[in-house]
């Protein structure tokens, strides 16, 4: 076989059907994440669907490592794994939520989330797949590197990320605001009854 023709059937050697390395461990860790995103959604323990975030956002976090976007991986770590979930417990703490399992944590709204959720999802899909197609990323180069992803952060979504820190900062404010309620109404309670002493 000549050199010539040798060269793109190694180039075109790893595919769907001979999958490398990279490939497996990232569907491994999306399965991962995938599951740990399941039961953060559906258990009805609040800290344990903090925790179970941090699971599901590290797992995103291995997925652009795999995909070599350190970068962004680090900032998934930094931002998301961080700051956002620390920001949740807080939360939690500030509003007293029950460490156990809350009945209440169920809306009722079950089926309904469930079907906005399999929509996104497939919206989700049928834009990525729409969008790349075939495309096969080149592993061996850096794909997220600090220049292209600020250039592309500060141009095109400046807007995307400064509304998603006012959110933040809205949910903060409204668990004070919520602990601060319930600490008024305990404090204004009925007093209790006058007891008289009988001879």
């Amino acid at each position: 076989m000549s050199p010539t023709l040798a060269a793109p059937l190694a180039a075109g050697s790893s595919g769907f059907l001979s999958p490398t390395g990279v490939e497996i461990a990232f569907l491994l860790v999306g399965v991962v994440t995938l599951g740990a995103a399941i039961i953060t959604v559906t258990t009805k323990q609040l800290v344990h669907a903090a925790l179970w975030l941090v699971v599901a956002l590290g797992g995103i976090a291995v997925e652009y490592l795999l995909l070599t976007a350190e970068f962004i991986a680090w900032v998934q770590v930094l931002i998301y794994v961080g700051s956002v979930v620390v920001l949740l417990l807080f939360g939690l703490m500030l509003t007293r939520a029950p460490i156990g399992r809350s009945p209440d944590a169920d809306s009722g709204n079950r089926w309904v989330a469930l079907a906005v959720a399999v929509a996104s999802a497939a919206a989700l899909v049928w834009v990525v797949v729409d969008a790349f197609r075939t495309t096969r990323l080149d592993l061996d180069t850096v794909q997220g590197s600090t220049d292209v992803m600020g250039e592309s952060l500060f141009q095109n979504w400046v807007l995307p990320f400064e509304a998603l820190s006012v959110l933040l900062l809205a949910a903060l404010v409204g668990a004070i605001v919520l602990s601060r309620k319930r600490a008024a109404d305990r404090s204004d309670g009925p007093p209790p009854a006058d007891r008289t002493e009988t001879g």
